[in-house]
């Protein structure tokens, strides 16, 4: 399982244009601006795999890259206020559609920012996964922007905001620094492993 040879395949902005599930698919979700692409830049050792901006909202679309037996899939980022009616309209049928087809969900890596408490729109986003039963974890973006007594206490105060969700797995990452990635990347690995196992008999 070699996350350097992750290669984009496909880009979709409405339900209807999304590709047949045909590989365990993990799924990054947060809100815009929090890290999704950097995140799969680092994972996948790539610089400019996935695009990156300084400006949230600008990503409209599900992208999905193949990586030997599984997809990494990257959702468009929620919460920006200043996206149009339409835009959310849009992102809401595409989100809705994605979440109700048929598809090989191994493992949703929901992004929340370690800097700062989880916003209404990440809780709903949890609380969402929590109530269907999709496994997911929770990486702590930004990580490198605080100092270490911040670090510390921030994740007990992130922890007692999402202390609800019983059994969620906190993973602290820095883009900076790649600290935190080799822990995503076994997580993920074990999680398609063990998909394959069950539903594939491989």
């Amino acid at each position: 399982m070699n996350f350097n040879k992750a290669e984009f395949k496909f880009a979709c902005g409405t339900s209807s244009q999304l590709p047949d599930s045909t590989k365990p698919e993990i799924i990054f979700s947060g809100r815009s601006n929090v890290g999704k692409s950097s995140l799969i830049n680092k994972l996948t050792n790539r610089k400019t795999l996935a695009k990156t901006s300084s400006k949230p909202g600008k990503t409209g679309t599900i992208n999905f890259f193949e990586v030997d037996n599984f997809h990494l899939v990257d959702l468009p980022g929620y919460g920006y206020a200043k996206v149009s009616k339409y835009e959310k309209q849009r992102w809401s049928e595409l989100m809705e559609g994605y979440f109700a087809q048929d598809r090989k969900f191994c493992l949703v890596v929901q992004l929340v920012d370690m800097r700062h408490k989880p916003t209404s729109d990440d809780i709903a986003m949890i609380d969402f996964l929590n109530t269907y039963g999709f496994p997911y974890i929770v990486v702590l973006t930004k990580m490198d922007k605080l100092k270490k007594s911040e670090r510390a206490k921030n994740l007990i105060m992130i922890g007692e905001t999402l202390k609800e969700f019983e059994g969620i797995k906190l993973f602290e990452f820095s883009a900076q620094t790649g600290e935190g990635a080799d822990s995503i990347i076994n997580t993920i690995k074990m999680y398609v492993e063990n998909y394959l196992t069950e539903y594939e008999g491989e």
